[in-house]
């Protein structure tokens, strides 16, 4: 039997944060926190809070990270107006798929970090001119065994 070898650490790759948000109700209520629900493309490294404004998103130096939104109504705009996050970590960038009025967000991770980097989403909704904007932020816990969870 030949002797096993460690597998290759993965290079960097691309996350997928997807925020899901009812806007009707959000604009109804003046609540974003309600009717915001956050999910992520790493639930198998680490990553914690699906379905919640709160969520973490378990990341390293050197991933690609990508921020789009779904309406759970299809009728009502919404769109991602700002991603504020520590410049040192990552830049986020708006940017628009080609042909049409979709946008989305990317940054490189840039650095790996001792504790969670907090970032907050805001959002426009329906015709209204003021973004809203989570008030429970959401976190990249960036590198290696910074929550107690060593990757594999």
């Amino acid at each position: 039997m030949p002797p096993r070898t460690k597998p290759e650490r993965r290079g960097a790759r691309p996350v997928t944060i997807t925020a899901v948000v009812d806007p009707v109700a959000a604009l109804a209520s003046g609540n974003l926190d309600e009717n915001l629900y956050l999910y992520d493309t790493n639930r198998t490294e680490g990553s914690t809070g699906f379905g919640t404004p709160g969520l973490r998103t378990r990341v390293r130096k050197g991933d690609t990270l990508l921020w789009n939104v779904l309406p759970l109504e299809c009728e009502t705009y919404v769109a991602i107006a700002d991603v504020e996050i520590d410049p040192r970590i990552a830049e986020p960038e708006r940017r628009v798929y080609p042909g049409t009025d979709i946008v989305f967000w990317t940054a490189t991770v840039k650095q790996d970090s001792a504790e969670p980097v907090e970032y907050r989403l805001s959002f426009l909704l329906g015709a209204v001119t003021e973004p809203y904007t989570a008030k429970e932020a959401q976190a990249l816990v960036v590198g290696r065994g910074n929550s107690g969870k060593e990757r594999k």
